[in-house]
C-alpha cells in the first residue's frame, strides 16, 4: 500500500481549514481529508442553512401577526421549492468554491475519502497511508440516533438531511427537546407544518430555567409539546410512520409523514478510530485536550465539536486559530481563552445566552443578585409588541462583575453582545449602567434589567 508523507494533515474541511491555511502559508506540505463537502458541518447541515431557511419563517411570523400593527395581510402559498432553491444553491457553490480554492492551493492536497487511524500517526485513506509530524482532528460530531425499537423499518431524517426535504411536510414528528429540535421546530410549525414534538424531559434543559420555562409557554401556544414522554417504539403504516410514546403512564399514538430523531450529537472519534493513534478520549467518546488543543499524543491537536468543550461555530472557530498559532510557535503558546462564551438559539422568540445560569450557581452555591426587565416596558419593546421577551442578569453582589446574562426576545441573538463585550473585558456592571444607550433603541430593555438589580 502506498505511504505518503506530510508535514501537516488536518482532519476535516470545516474550522480546521485555518490550521491548513496557516501550514500551506509557513510553506509546509499539508494533507485536507474530508469525505464530505468543504465547509464542514456549519456551512453544509448546519448554521447557515438553517438559519436561511429560519428566516422564512420568520418572515412569515411577521405575516401572520401584521393585523397587529393594523395592516391586513395573507399569505396565498408557500413556494417550497424557491425556498430550498434559494439556501442550497447559495450552500451548494460556497461548498464547491472552497474545495476548488484548497485544490488550488499550493502545498495543499485534497483527499475526499473517509480517514481511519491505523497506528500510531498513521492514517488509512483510500488506498493510500498517510503520516505527518503535526496533525489535527478535527472532524466534529454527527446526529446521535436513540435505540428506539422499530426505527430501522422506517424513514427518518435527522438535521443532516430534513432540510433538504424535496416537499414541505403536511405533519412532523420531532424527537428531541434541544436547540436543533426548537429552532426546526419553528422553521416547519410556522411554515404550516403540523408539528408535535416529544421530549423526554424539558425543553431547552440547558438554558436558564426561567427562559426555558418562557419558551416552553410560548411554542406549546403554536404546537404540540409533549413533554416526559417516552417513545417506545416506531411502526409504519402506508406512507405514514406511527409513533407510540407512554406519557404520564398512558400509551399513545401519533401519527405523521415525517419523523425527524434530534436527540443529540456523537463524536466522530469512533469512526476516524482514534484510539488507534494512542488519544485519550473521556467517557462520552470526546477526545481530552489540554489548554493548548493538545491531546495526550504530542504531535496530535483537536479542535471543534469533537474536542467536546463547546459545540459551537464560533468557539471552534476561536480553537482554531489558538491551535495554529500554538502548533507553529511551540515557544509562545498560549491557552485558549473561553470567558464570555455566549450562544443563541434562533427559535420565536430568539434566546441567547452568556455566562452562568441561575440553576448552576445554585449547584456551585456561589452567591449572586439577579436583575429582569421585560421587553414591553421599554420605548421599543411597545412599539414592536413583545410581550413575551425578558432579559435576566446574574451579578456577584461583591465585586458588581457579571456573572451571567440570558435574553429571550426579540433580535436577543444581538443584544447579548453588548454584555459579552463587557465580560470579555472584565468590566463590571456600571460598563452597561453607565453607558447612555439610544431612546427608543431596544438595547436600552439590556441597561435596564443592569439597572433593576436587587442588591
Amino acid at each position: 500500500m502506498k505511504k505518503r508523507e506530510f508535514d501537516v494533515v488536518v482532519i476535516g474541511a470545516g474550522s480546521g481549514l485555518t490550521i491548513s491555511s496557516k501550514a500551506a502559508q509557513l510553506g509546509l506540505k499539508v494533507a485536507i481529508i474530508e469525505k464530505g463537502p468543504f465547509g464542514g458541518t456549519c456551512l453544509n447541515r448546519g448554521c447557515i442553512p438553517s438559519k436561511m431557511l429560519i428566516h422564512s419563517a420568520d418572515v412569515m411570523e411577521t405575516i401572520k401577526n401584521a393585523d397587529t400593527f393594523g395592516i391586513k395581510a395573507k399569505v396565498s402559498k408557500v413556494d417550497w421549492k424557491k425556498i430550498q432553491k434559494r439556501v442550497w444553491s447559495l450552500i451548494d457553490e460556497d461548498a464547491k468554491s472552497i474545495e476548488y480554492g484548497n485544490r488550488r492551493t499550493k502545498n495543499i492536497t485534497v483527499y475526499k475519502k473517509q480517514a481511519a487511524f491505523v497506528g500510531k500517526k498513521l492514517l488509512k485513506v483510500g488506498n493510500e497511508l498517510i503520516t505527518a509530524e503535526k496533525i489535527f482532528i478535527c472532524a466534529g460530531t454527527r446526529p446521535s440516533v436513540a435505540p428506539i425499537e422499530g426505527l430501522e423499518n422506517v424513514k427518518y431524517y435527522t438535521s443532516d438531511d430534513v432540510m433538504r426535504l424535496k416537499e414541505q411536510p403536511r405533519k412532523m414528528i420531532i424527537l428531541g427537546g434541544g436547540y436543533i429540535a426548537a429552532e426546526l421546530g419553528h422553521f416547519f410549525s410556522s411554515l404550516g407544518t403540523e408539528v408535535t414534538m416529544v421530549v423526554r424531559s424539558s425543553l431547552l434543559k440547558n438554558e436558564d430555567e426561567e427562559i426555558a420555562k418562557r419558551f416552553t409557554e410560548i411554542v406549546s401556544k403554536k404546537y404540540n409539546v409533549m413533554l416526559e414522554t417516552e417513545t417506545v417504539r416506531v411502526s409504519k403504516k402506508g406512507k405514514n410512520i406511527l409513533l407510540f410514546v407512554k406519557q404520564k403512564g398512558k400509551l399513545k399514538k401519533l401519527g405523521a409523514d415525517v419523523l425527524l430523531v434530534a436527540t443529540g450529537r456523537v463524536p466522530n472519534t469512533d469512526i476516524l478510530d482514534v484510539k488507534k493513534t494512542g488519544v485519550k478520549l473521556n467517557d462520552r467518546g470526546y477526545i481530552e485536550v489540554n489548554n493548548y488543543m493538545e491531546t495526550n499524543v504530542p504531535g496530535i491537536w483537536a479542535i471543534g465539536d469533537i474536542a467536546g468543550k463547546y459545540l459551537f461555530k464560533h468557539s471552534a472557530n476561536l480553537e482554531a486559530s489558538y491551535c495554529a498559532h500554538n502548533a507553529f510557535n511551540p515557544d509562545k503558546k498560549i491557552k485558549v481563552d473561553y470567558l464570555a462564551m455566549p450562544h443563541a438559539i434562533f427559535t420565536s422568540p430568539q434566546i441567547a445566552g452568556v455566562g452562568m445560569t441561575e440553576q448552576e450557581l445554585r449547584e456551585k452555591k456561589i452567591k449572586y443578585v439577579v436583575g429582569k426587565y421585560d421587553y414591553i416596558n421599554t420605548g421599543m419593546g411597545a412599539a414592536i409588541e413583545d410581550k413575551d421577551g425578558f432579559v435576566k442578569v446574574l451579578i456577584d453582589p461583591k465585586t458588581k462583575k457579571i456573572l451571567g446574562c440570558h435574553i429571550i426576545g426579540s433580535d436577543a441573538s444581538t443584544l447579548i453582545h453588548e454584555v459579552v463585550v463587557a465580560m470579555k473585558a472584565g468590566l463590571d456592571v456600571s460598563a452597561i449602567t453607565r453607558a447612555v444607550h439610544i431612546h427608543p433603541a431596544l438595547p436600552e430593555v439590556v441597561q435596564r434589567a443592569f439597572n433593576n438589580i436587587a442588591y
